[in-house]
């Protein structure tokens, strides 16, 4: 199984036409002009300029006050604000921050931090020669038309063979995928190895668990996942791909194990991964229905592909007009599908797999969706490695000194009058009042 995704992966040389992933050495003897790098890195590519649709100078820089205020306290934006990061990772990161925001959004910066000097440890150990060996013929595969890949001895080529041969000592049991080598080239082109490194296991291990082991039994999951929303979403396209006989393992391995990183537009493939690793799985499934609408939503389109390598050649050959970062992305996030569609129809499938199966289970449980949930579980699990047991406290308080009763005021034949007296002390002394008579009214005589 893992054999035959595995070669599913090199395209045919008459379908490589984007030049900002496909090509071959012998294209770069060509013409001075030719060597001319783009904006991205790579030589002759298309994307000197921005595409229709990008934002002016201004908006990128405000931007990128924003991702870098965001940056700034990434724990509290993400405890509080994270609806601002998913809608900031929509708009697309600034080119000059990915390398900043990428290891935070997948939470390579914690892995990181908690494994120091895992990575040389394991750059500096001899790798498995049957690995190694795979790993190498693989390496001028990777983009072959970028600078960084060029040569075999450049820095593109050996960091490439370093961080693919630290992930087979890192995870021996599930060695090297094919899939993994256009993931860890577009991770180095924007970071240093060792973040590159770590960014690689949290997209293998977190966001795409199952994926790139030997029985990839998370891809045949989500294989039929996608054939089930087909049905729902685009039942057109669905009855066509059952007539020719197209079926999800054909096409949907290439986009999905290398994250469309060798089926899009360069720039496209950024904006994808911006929302990736924002909102976790849920944008490739997105992804690929936008793709599939594209390539088979009309009946003229449909009608034009009777067979089954006419709809292959459809899928692969979209108008790459129709594939402009701003516009597609826009296609994308408009799809109507949310995390809770995707996790019930993943449990539907799971329930309908059979038991004859070769090789373990899928396990969608442990996939995480997107860096709110990544956060999350490493806020959990760094409370838990350093809680300490609480150790009770016995505190001891001296007595009290006793207090004298109080004494109630013995008020038993003695006046009101007398009382204030004693109590306000001695009566002020002031002009004498004139005395009145004893004598009654009756006995005064006029």
């Amino acid at each position: 199984m893992a054999q035959a995704l595995g070669e599913d992966l090199v395209q045919p040389p008459e379908l490589q036409d984007d030049s900002s992933s496909l090509g071959s050495d012998s294209e770069l003897s060509g013409p001075g002009p030719y060597r001319q790098a783009d904006r991205y890195g790579f030589i002759g590519g298309s994307s000197a300029e921005p595409g229709p649709g990008h934002p002016p100078a201004d908006l990128i820089r405000q931007r990128e006050m924003k991702w870098v205020e965001m940056t700034l306290h990434w724990e509290k934006t993400m405890s509080r604000r994270y609806k601002k990061v998913k809608m900031q990772c929509r708009k697309g990161i600034p080119s000059a921050l990915r390398a900043r925001c990428w290891p935070l959004l997948c939470g390579a910066h914690v892995c990181q931090k908690n494994s120091p000097g895992t990575y040389q440890e394991l750059a500096e150990a001899p790798g498995d020669p049957q690995w190694m060996e795979t790993i190498g013929r693989d390496l001028h595969r990777q983009f072959p038309l970028h600078e960084m890949f060029v040569s075999p001895q450049g820095h593109g080529q050996q960091g490439l063979l370093q961080v693919l041969k630290a992930y087979t000592l890192y995870r021996p049991e599930q060695g090297y995928c094919q899939a993994q080598g256009p993931v860890a080239a577009v991770l180095l082109m924007h970071l240093p190895p060792e973040e590159a490194f770590w960014c690689l296991v949290q997209i293998c291990e977190v966001y795409l668990p199952g994926y790139y082991g030997p029985h990839m039994e998370a891809v045949r999951l989500d294989a039929e996942v996608f054939m089930a929303l087909l049905r729902r979403l685009l039942p057109h396209v669905h009855k066509h791909l059952q007539q020719v006989g197209v079926g999800p393992l054909l096409y949907l391995p290439e986009w999905f194990l290398c994250l469309f990183a060798r089926s899009l537009p360069f720039p496209t493939v950024l904006r994808v991964w911006d929302a990736f690793l924002s909102e976790g799985a849920k944008v490739l499934f997105r992804v690929g229905l936008t793709l599939v609408r594209l390539a088979l939503g009309t009946a003229e389109q449909r009608g034009a592909c009777p067979g089954l390598l006419e709809t292959l050649g459809a899928l692969r050959a979209i108008p790459p007009a129709q594939l402009q970062e701003e516009a597609f992305m826009s296609q994308v996030h408009n799809v109507v599908l949310s995390e809770r569609d995707l996790q019930r129809e993943i449990k539907a499938q799971l329930a309908q797999l059979p038991d004859s199966v070769p090789g373990p289970l899928p396990r969608p449980q442990v996939r995480l969706a997107g860096a709110q949930a990544i956060f999350e579980a490493q806020q959990l699990a760094g409370a838990r490695r350093g809680a300490k047991p609480e150790v009770p406290r016995i505190v001891v308080q001296p007595p009290e000194e006793p207090r004298p009763p109080r004494r109630k005021p013995q008020t038993r034949g003695k006046t009101f009058h007398g009382l204030l007296t004693r109590a306000r002390g001695p009566p002020i002394e002031g002009p004498p009042r004139p005395q009145r008579s004893s004598t009654s009214f009756l006995d005064t005589r006029f």
